[in-house]
């Protein structure tokens, strides 16, 4: 096996141009052709899919990590559905009470309907939480 001259991977507009190139090729034989891979000491080259994938992602623009609270952890967005417990509870989550700028203390009057549960919060601010299925 001839030895090869190890490249720096391919990154940003020659990344995605160069695995347009090699469509028909598998995921690893792109990710080898685009420089990610290493050598070990025995000469057994392995490639890092890892490194691939998230170079991709990058140079396609696209953001995965969130940028809520600046530390990336954002949690889970609002549905506004909400389902009873088993123990017949309702929780209405953090994604609601962040939304509403809630601070822990805060109160509300419950208001049943016909089909919905109505909260008006004693300080003169009304939100509902959702029907109930």
């Amino acid at each position: 096996m001839a030895k090869k001259k190890k490249t720096d991977p391919l990154e940003g507009e020659a990344l995605v141009k160069k695995v347009k190139e090699l469509e028909n090729l598998s995921k690893e034989e792109k990710a080898r052709a685009c420089g990610y891979y290493t050598v070990t000491k025995n000469g057994v080259e392995r490639v890092n899919m890892m490194k691939f994938l998230n170079a991709l992602i990058d140079a396609e623009g696209i953001e995965l990590d969130s940028k809520v609270n600046g530390n990336g952890r954002g949690g889970r967005s609002a549905s506004y559905r909400i389902s009873v417990q088993s123990n017949g509870n309702l929780l209405i989550g953090s994604a609601y009470t962040k939304l509403m700028s809630l601070q822990p203390g805060d109160e509300f009057e419950i208001t049943l309907g016909r089909k919905h549960i109505h909260l008006k919060q004693l300080d003169g601010q009304e939100e509902e939480s959702g029907e109930e299925s």
